[in-house]
């Protein structure tokens, strides 16, 4: 059944706002996503976990989830508090591409895999990483917080 977010406004690319949030506890551990996407009035929540993982594939997991949620090209805000997700997607991500996944040290890449997920879920649309303080009163960072919380408790 086709949802608001299969149906572009009149503008070109539709608009989606997304709030992302992962972690895990501890660090590594038991770990939780979740993506907060919405495009109007509409909002979709998504949530995943995984039983031994680090906050950085969870930050990128829901990242890369959100995103691969969209249903067409869009114009997107993706709020993130995570600086290594943001950074890497404005400002290493080119160099990683061309030193074939290597970091300035010659070394692989950490989590390339998921970043090669996130660049080729990002390619369609037009996306502005968006950072802001976690657990600062973001109200959608809050409680996309909550939501990967939940997802990580619930592996237990």
């Amino acid at each position: 059944m086709p949802s608001e977010f299969d149906v572009a406004p009149p503008e070109d690319r539709p608009f989606v706002e997304i709030w992302t949030d992962g972690g895990c506890k501890p660090n590594p551990g038991p770990g939780g996503w979740a993506a907060i996407l919405r495009a109007g009035t509409v909002e979709k929540e998504l949530t995943g976990g995984e039983a031994a993982t680090t906050n950085n594939r969870m930050e990128l997991t829901a990242a890369c989830a959100a995103l691969e949620a969209l249903k067409k090209p869009c114009r997107v805000v993706l709020h993130t508090d995570s600086e290594y997700v943001r950074n890497g997607m404005e400002r290493w991500i080119k160099g990683w591409v061309r030193n074939n996944w290597r970091n300035a040290a010659k070394q692989p890449v950490a989590n390339y895999p998921l970043w090669q997920r996130l660049l080729a879920a990002a390619k369609p649309h037009e996306v502005e990483w968006r950072w802001v303080r976690g657990h600062n009163g973001d109200v959608m960072n809050e409680r996309a917080d909550v939501l990967a919380t939940r997802a990580r408790e619930g592996l237990g």
